[in-house]
């Protein structure tokens, strides 16, 4: 029978290789192209293959993973500024690997107490983050769609009886769109979800949500839940989250903020100040594979009232009787989809205890300022329009007199650079383009480029 646990000089020859080009992949990332060498679907091709009877070597693996990397975005670069931008931090990194070498059962405290209690620090902090009482809990997810999903679980729990179908919820036109998916998952369709409009500064219309609330009640329906934004991924947008709150506790509805992409901006000064209110949210989304540069898959949800969590996902289970109930650390599986999962809390506390919660602040507090100097540079550029003031790191710009199909060819223009890879959306009705700045290895100088080559692209050169 063939080990499948290598001798131990063949694992550390392998894990200092593994290193040894993640370190060298890492050191490149200035110099690779943005958005990826071109030809990924060939060699997608190239690798479409079942497992073998037998055995291989190491070294062809690692040749496909240095394939699967450069026929990639640039996702881990300076320059990669579409969509939501992770980073991808070293020190994570090595969090995973050790995590996964132990292997430890985190989703019930007394299969690994030190393992779960470093993930309930982890909680607990994100809680305290918001003003949260001792009462609240928490749960890392996979991203900001189950953490949405949990949420939504949560509140019709709370909010609704068993049938639930006349139950309505609210939403911005401007709402990530795991938001409606979370919705149909948890049973409500199209006739439950109320869109609400924005405002011209694409923000929720608190008047239009109020008015929409209570024609809802007067037809007999039960509405029980809001969901504002806290940084919408299209513009950056913060919805008016005192307003909101006031409406929602004045009308009894539940509400949830979706700070995916925003929410830890609350370290810095600028943050808190734009987010005041989001500390009355029941409940609050937050990325860490965003705004703290983890690897993706490290989401989170935080419950004012944890009871209203456990509630909502609790079940019990025979062959669990061994397992102790929860005491001084949370059984996450009681509030939670998931009984089996990765250990993903020390990809969060390893590097908050290598680098220090200020590093993160003053990386925040870099990258607001990096969108404000984006915003003014391209200000300068005559054919461009800049509809919107950046709020957090998202700068949507179009061509002033072009329409759809020319800003299309812009956006094109831009990208062949390979020095920066942005992305579009469409607003108002109009294609835009929009550039999000979230990446800690972005810096001043990748943006003064990035200006220089949005100048040159307008100019057609």
């Amino acid at each position: 029978m063939v080990p499948l646990d290598p001798p131990p000089e063949q694992m550390q020859e392998m894990g200092e290789a593994a290193l040894a080009y993640l370190i060298e992949f890492l050191g490149r990332q200035p110099d690779l192209p943005a958005g990826g060498e071109p030809g990924g679907l060939e060699a997608a091709r190239a690798v479409r293959e079942s497992p073998p009877e037998e055995g291989g070597e190491f070294k062809p693996l690692m040749e496909t993973i240095e394939l699967a990397a450069a026929k990639a975005y640039g996702t881990t670069g300076p320059g990669y500024l579409p969509f939501i931008p992770g980073g991808g931090l070293f020190t994570a990194t090595l969090a995973d690997f050790l995590a996964t070498g132990i292997n430890r059962f985190v989703n019930l405290w007394s299969a690994a107490p030190v393992v779960a209690q470093i993930e309930n620090n982890v909680v607990r902090w994100l809680c305290d983050l918001f003003g949260y009482p001792n009462e609240s809990r928490g749960i890392l997810t996979s991203g900001g769609s189950m953490a949405n999903f949990s949420a939504i679980v949560a509140a019709r729990r709370a909010q609704l009886p068993e049938d639930f179908l006349d139950g309505t919820l609210y939403v911005s036109d401007q709402v990530h769109a795991s938001v409606n998916k979370a919705a149909a998952l948890a049973g409500f369709g199209p006739r439950n979800i109320r869109v609400v409009p924005a405002t011209p500064q694409l923000r929720m219309d608190v008047d239009r949500l109020r008015a929409m609330v209570r024609d809802d009640r007067g037809a007999g329906l039960q509405p029980f839940l809001v969901v504002a934004s806290a940084g919408t991924t299209n513009t950056g947008a913060v919805d008016p989250l005192t307003e909101i709150a006031d409406l929602a506790a004045d009308e009894g509805l539940w509400l949830h903020a979706d700070a995916a992409y925003g929410g830890f901006f609350q370290l810095t000064e600028r943050g808190r100040t734009k987010f005041r209110g989001i500390e009355r949210a029941d409940s609050i989304t937050l990325d860490p594979h965003k705004g703290m540069f983890l690897p993706y898959g490290t989401g989170s949800l935080v419950v004012r009232e944890g009871a209203r969590l456990r509630e909502a996902h609790f079940t019990g289970a025979a062959y669990l009787q061994d397992t102790a109930a929860e005491d001084e650390i949370p059984n996450f599986s009681e509030y939670s989809p998931e009984l089996s999962r990765d250990f993903r809390g020390l990809r969060v506390w390893f590097p908050l205890k290598l680098h220090g919660v200020s590093a993160f602040r003053e990386a925040l507090d870099e990258k607001l300022d990096l969108a404000r100097v984006l915003y003014d540079g391209l200000r300068g550029i005559r054919e461009l329009e800049l509809p919107w003031e950046p709020e957090l790191t998202v700068v949507p710009l179009r061509l002033v007199d072009g329409d759809d199909e020319a800003n299309k060819r812009l956006l094109e223009r831009i990208n062949a650079s390979g020095r920066v890879f942005i992305s579009s959306t469409i607003l108002q009705d109009r294609f835009t383009i929009r550039a999000c700045i979230l990446s800690h290895r972005t810096h001043r100088d990748r943006i003064d480029e990035c200006i220089d080559i949005i100048g040159r692209a307008v100019a057609g050169n």
